[in-house]
């Protein structure tokens, strides 16, 4: 049995989803964010020492259970231990390698950017943030959203259409696991930004699926917060 760490609005969400995807048993054990600070419980430190989610526990061997955090970390393990084959491409296959490549890309590269947009357009608006410096720093964040994080963004979207326009998933024509962990940075985005057509349309698509459903359904509530 898997159990799924579960935080509300974040990252594990896309684990629901690919649990889903492969019809496995599992367990979604509950925590919610501070609703001043939207920090993590300090309960989630007792599964791992960063106290942060996604995290699961593999209970399969109930002697010896394994415990995995990080997203990526978690999909390829999930994967590679019981997809047998499934939701990844063929070994020595271009597809693979562009597999690997997204499964990184997505919060090595995607996700600092649309955070920073998030945490900059937050700032100005901190209660600990003395009313006086508020002028001063939604202009400077404002400098820096504009003159850098904006033009980053766009790019990576742009990076985003040439895929999406070659193939009708990251990795190829058929859904992997690079999608689930591309789905995150991409919904992150459409709160952002507005998506061009062909992004858009694959957003959708993922949001269609019956397995992203079911994981809405298990998972709870799913807001992105904007920036």
């Amino acid at each position: 049995m898997i159990i799924v760490h579960h935080l509300n609005n974040s990252r594990s969400q896309r684990v629901i989803w690919l649990l889903e995807e492969l019809g496995l048993d599992y367990e979604v054990k509950r925590y919610e964010r501070d609703a001043a600070t939207m920090m993590a419980p300090k309960e989630l430190r007792a599964v791992h020492p960063l106290g942060k989610s996604p995290v699961i526990t593999d209970k399969s061997s109930p002697d010896r259970p394994v415990t995995v955090a990080e997203t990526g970390a978690i999909v390829e393990y999930i994967i590679e231990t019981y997809g047998a084959g499934r939701l990844i491409p063929a070994p020595g296959t271009p597809e693979r390698q562009h597999y690997r490549y997204w499964m990184h890309y997505a919060e090595g590269s995607a996700m600092p950017p649309l955070v920073m947009k998030l945490v900059f357009g937050a700032l100005p608006k901190s209660r600990q943030l003395p009313f006086f410096m508020k002028p001063i720093a939604r202009a400077l964040m404002g400098g820096i959203t504009t003159s850098y994080l904006d033009p980053q963004i766009a790019a990576h979207i742009r990076f985003w259409t040439q895929t999406l326009e070659a193939s009708a998933y990251f990795a190829g024509d058929d859904l992997t696991g690079a999608d689930i962990m591309m789905s995150f940075p991409v919904e992150a985005a459409a709160v952002r930004a507005a998506l061009p057509p062909v992004v858009h349309t694959y957003l959708t698509a993922l949001q269609a699926r019956p397995a992203y459903q079911r994981a809405l359904s298990r998972g709870g509530p799913y807001k992105l917060m904007g920036g």
